[in-house]
């Protein structure tokens, strides 16, 4: 994957954005953040671990400048021609591992065939040649009393050369460089997830110029320029089709790997591909506008939003080193002192102690679950804006579905016309659809679809206004007009009388009915019938299947018809005739008898239910900025078959990080413990730390596994 120059380092105002390669150890990223922090004219530091990048506010810094910076642990900032090898593969560190195992090969042969001095000349070049790398990031930071990984191994190896302990220095050596090189794989295979995004949309774009196609670089696109993609191209920007049409495949943003079908009008998306027809597109954004932009700044960003975990493993960290450490030196000290050993066993035993005081595994539990996570979802459709999500997803109890355009189409039809005073149909549509003009509500364009169909322009209302999940007002002619539910009419003290039966009969039939009137009572019903997506029946189910107590529909629909949808997708309740705010009280209530509560909308007139959830889950953010915005979960498609993958994958990411900190955990202490009676060696050490830190990663891993 070649990186380009605006990806490594782009600059928006005082803020400054370097990708970074080579960085594999969260510590050593703290560290790293410390370390630029301390810059004079730097005024704040973010480093992203799981994306690799770090942003800098305040002050630009040289690439030399952060090279020297972060030559401690062999970071250093992406150039174009890195990503096109992996990190692991081109490091000198996995090569000069290579030689280490040969020359400890050729030692043990030597001792075993034919024991003699030369195997001792061999063991040491295996160590120099294992350690070497880690030598060089150790000496200096223990010069400056950074008492890191390198800097502990580096201690540990040479103190065992320093006593004579050749063959477990050059193992250890070795071990580390395994581990070392081991550990760059992992963490960036987590992170493939990520770099895909990256590779979606092309560097450039053929624009049709004066008459003539010519091919530009993204960043010089400009909104409402024409683009031209050929069959068998992605597009490079975001836009709606002027000519042609052609199948979709949508993959990139919304997971659906089934292309859709697009004609002029219709909206496309950057990183999408163009599978037949030749398509002229009208540019609506521009490249870092783009939806495909969007989601990897937002799965960026994510992965800096800390969890609860993470806060408390890093302050378990912050003292576990040090803690170690004394120990370490009480050992060298005391030991002889108290229980008669010799001095080289108790400085054995505090060099194997050190190797197990960095709490690399511990660290890294947890940010690496969460950037295979992240990254999974996002490649599949779902967009989680932080790890305080993910870990907020695995813990749901309940979830409150929306009705229009969750678990219904969202696409109502008008069914029947009643009018009543003596009107026609024609006239109580164009009263209906004078109204309804100024509406985005999903009925609301129903009726005026309806309207177009039968030719029938909308009459000229004035003063008109919303009643939020109650309908419109408005004057027709000095009149003033309604248009709504029936709560509406009651509220105005108009009777339904006359409508009561016929309103009754619609509701049975599982069809929304919507009123009109004047000052002098209902003028007219207009029934509207949304149909239920076969695929959330199968949600609901496959949800209470992956551990979901309890479900239920929050409508401002009636009762009649909120039975009816939630009997045929199998919500264990429902709630009708609901306004916003009583759509609020019903989810605060469900967070004080289920705990952690999702809901479920469409970003856009559900927010306040959403914000108050414990998970906020927007339906259909292709393009959806609101949706994009408000929730803390996005399923990009307008599918609720992905919300049953987001709780597997969440709940899973939950169980990995418990597993890993308990490992983690388990490991340091029973290392710890072996010390004391002098079992603790320092292979076991290497083994118990470097070990640890590498199946604590490859755990982690699994999680890109999971597919819906």
């Amino acid at each position: 994957m070649t990186m380009p120059q605006q990806e490594r380092r782009e600059k928006t105002g005082e803020t400054y954005v370097y990708r970074l390669t080579g960085l594999t150890c969260a510590d050593c990223a703290a560290k790293l953040e410390r370390m630029i922090g301390d810059v004079p004219g730097v005024e704040d530091v973010r480093l992203n671990f799981g994306a690799s990048k770090v942003t800098v506010v305040g002050k630009e810094l040289s690439v030399q400048q952060l090279n020297r910076l972060g030559a401690f642990d062999g970071i250093r900032v992406m150039e174009e021609e890195d990503g096109l090898v992996p990190d692991w593969a081109q490091s000198r560190q996995t090569f000069l591992t290579g030689l280490s195992l040969t020359f400890l090969v050729a030692a043990f042969l030597m001792e075993w065939l034919s024991p003699s001095p030369l195997s001792v000349v061999l063991f040491a070049a295996a160590t120099v040649l294992g350690g070497w790398e880690t030598a060089k990031k150790g000496i200096p930071n223990l010069l400056r009393l950074r008492f890191d990984m390198n800097a502990l191994m580096t201690v540990a190896v040479g103190g065992a050369l320093g006593i004579g302990y050749w063959e477990e220095a050059a193992v250890v050596a070795f071990l580390f460089g395994v581990s070392e090189t081991l550990q760059v794989y992992t963490t960036d295979k987590a992170r493939s997830s990520l770099r895909n995004l990256l590779s979606l949309a092309p560097p450039t774009a053929v624009l049709l110029r004066d008459g003539r196609e010519i091919t530009v670089p993204v960043e010089e696109v400009e909104v409402g320029e024409t683009m031209v993609v050929k069959p068998g191209e992605k597009l490079a920007m975001d836009g709606l089709i002027l000519r042609g049409r052609s199948s979709i495949n949508q993959a990139a943003i919304t997971g659906e790997s089934i292309p859709v079908v697009k004609e002029p009008g219709d909206e496309v998306f950057a990183g999408t591909f163009n599978e037949q027809g030749t398509l002229d597109v009208k540019v609506t954004k521009r490249s870092g506008d783009t939806t495909l932009a969007k989601i990897i700044a937002m799965v960026e960003d994510a992965q800096e939003k800390r969890t609860s975990t993470q806060s408390f493993v890093d302050r378990f960290a912050a003292w576990y080193t040090p803690a170690i450490l004394v120990l370490a030196a009480g050992i060298l000290l005391l030991k002889p002192l108290l229980w008669g050993t010799t001095w080289t066993s108790s400085l054995y035993d505090a060099l194997a102690l050190l190797i197990v005081a960095c709490p690399c595994a511990l660290v890294v539990s947890t940010p690496m679950a969460i950037v295979s996570a992240i990254g999974n979802a996002a490649n599949n459709g779902v967009l989680i804006k932080g790890g305080i999500h993910l870990e907020n997803a695995g813990s749901i109890q309940a979830i409150a579905f929306d009705k229009t355009g969750t678990l219904t189409k969202g696409e109502p039809v008008v069914t029947d016309v009643i009018p009543l005073a003596g009107q026609s149909e024609r006239e109580l549509l164009t009263v209906a659809a004078g109204l309804e003009r100024r509406s985005e509500h999903p009925i609301a364009r129903a009726i005026l679809r309806y309207a177009e169909d039968h030719s029938i322009d909308g009459a000229d209302v004035t003063d008109f206004t919303a009643r939020s999940g109650l309908g419109a007002e408005a004057r027709l002619k000095g009149t003033r007009v309604w248009i709504g539910n029936p709560r509406l009419f009651q509220e105005e003290g108009l009777s339904l009388g006359p409508v009561k039966e016929t309103l009754l009969y619609l509701q049975q039939q599982g069809k929304t009915a919507v009123l009109l009137g004047n000052e002098r009572g209902v003028t007219g019903l207009i029934a509207v019938a949304d149909e239920v997506r076969e695929k959330s029946r199968r949600a609901v189910a496959a949800l209470k299947e992956n551990g979901i107590q309890h479900t239920i529909l929050l409508t401002g629909d009636n009762e009649a018809t909120a039975r009816t949808v939630a009997g045929d997708v199998g919500v264990d309740q429902f709630r009708s005739e609901l306004l916003p705010a009583d759509k609020v009280k019903a989810v605060e209530e469900l967070r004080r008898s289920h705990g952690k509560v999702a809901m479920v909308g469409d970003g856009i007139n559900d927010a306040p239910a959403l914000a108050t959830a414990t998970t906020g889950v927007a339906m259909g953010g292709a393009g959806t900025d609101t949706a994009l915005e408000t929730a803390d979960i996005v399923l990009m498609a307008d599918d609720l078959s992905k919300l049953p993958f987001t709780v597997r994958l969440s709940r899973s990411a939950l169980r990995v990080i418990k597993q890993n900190i308990t490992f983690a955990l388990l490991t340091k202490f029973i290392a710890v413990y072996l010390v004391f009676p002098g079992w603790l060696t320092l292979w076991l050490a290497i083994f118990a730390d470097m070990g640890a830190t590498i199946l604590v990663a490859l755990n982690s891993l699994r999680l890109l596994r999971i597919r819906p």
